[in-house]
């Protein structure tokens, strides 16, 4: 089962997330904010994170640029999960190090998609 990593201050959200990811199959743990997410992420190793960018204790830019940065986590996909939806937003989270970006209120379709290219992306040889 593909483990996926939700980082969302946000109760609802987090819940929502979780509840759908587990309905296609996925294997959903959650953190409540960037510093609990990098912690998770090097403990449990996800297929993939779904990162909210504006989170208190550590915010998703940053949690992103630390992920990255660490060769042990380096090679995790991240996308971006933001209510911003500004022009150079999507490019503020790549600049970050995220490998995709999607917008609240989330169309699911479009992220499953997403993830669907990023872990095709990381099991290609």
């Amino acid at each position: 089962m593909t483990l996926i990593l939700v980082v969302d201050d946000n109760e609802e959200n987090r819940n929502m997330l979780v509840y759908r990811l587990a309905r296609k199959g996925y294997a959903p743990v959650t953190a409540a904010d960037g510093l609990e997410g990098i912690r998770l992420a090097r403990t449990q190793a996800p297929a993939l994170i779904l990162m909210d960018m504006s989170m208190p204790v550590l915010d998703g830019w940053e949690a992103t640029r630390r992920l990255k940065a660490d060769p042990a986590t380096a090679g995790i996909p991240v996308i971006a999960l933001t209510a911003h939806a500004m022009v150079g937003d999507r490019e503020k989270a790549l600049a970050a190090g995220c490998d995709d970006y999607a917008t609240k209120p989330i169309d699911w379709a479009d992220l499953l998609d997403k993830m669907r290219r990023c872990l095709d992306r990381e099991a290609a040889p």
